[in-house]
């Protein structure tokens, strides 16, 4: 499986790209798969529904399938957090994993960047950032796309991956 991410601060416009990036790419007949990183708590399941029932009794694992999806849901207890190469080593193959978030990783990354947002660019520090989409001009080394532009950093994504 090719291997690309998105990367950048918080309200950088991250989410917005992978979504454009996903139904662009697989308008192409890719198949694309996503893995998110949260720095919170989250849950997708909800108190009283069987599956919660079932994890907070004790379950390691809760697999809930239905017709249209499957979900599995893995507590990490007092476990630590696994790397990301072990998640992607559960999904099933496809062409392509975007990846959101995992900005220390060592995998090829494009950044988003708004400038409202005040925080610093990443990629002057970061060899792995391939590239930039920002809705502002910027002085780089490296390519710099409009951070609307999905059609163009899709076709970027692609070549870098050799898809």
């Amino acid at each position: 499986m090719k291997l690309y991410g998105v990367t950048g601060w918080k309200n950088a416009g991250k989410t917005g790209l992978m979504e454009r990036l996903v139904a662009d790419i697989t308008a192409r007949g890719f198949t694309v798969s996503t893995v998110k990183h949260a720095h919170h708590s989250f849950d997708v399941d909800h108190p009283g529904k069987d599956s919660h029932r079932h994890r907070t009794a004790g379950a390691t694992e809760v697999l809930l399938a239905s017709k249209s999806r499957i979900a599995l849901m893995h507590e990490l207890r007092d476990a630590a957090e696994p790397p990301l190469k072990t998640l992607l080593a559960r999904l099933s193959p496809v062409d392509l994993v975007l990846v959101e978030g995992y900005k220390r990783d060592a995998h090829p990354k494009i950044e988003a960047y708004r400038a409202v947002t005040g925080n610093p660019l990443i990629a002057p520090g970061d060899p792995t950032i391939r590239a930039v989409a920002s809705d502002t001009p910027l002085e780089l080394d490296r390519p710099l796309f409009d951070l609307d532009d999905t059609t163009a950093i899709a076709d970027f994504i692609l070549a870098e991956v050799g898809l």
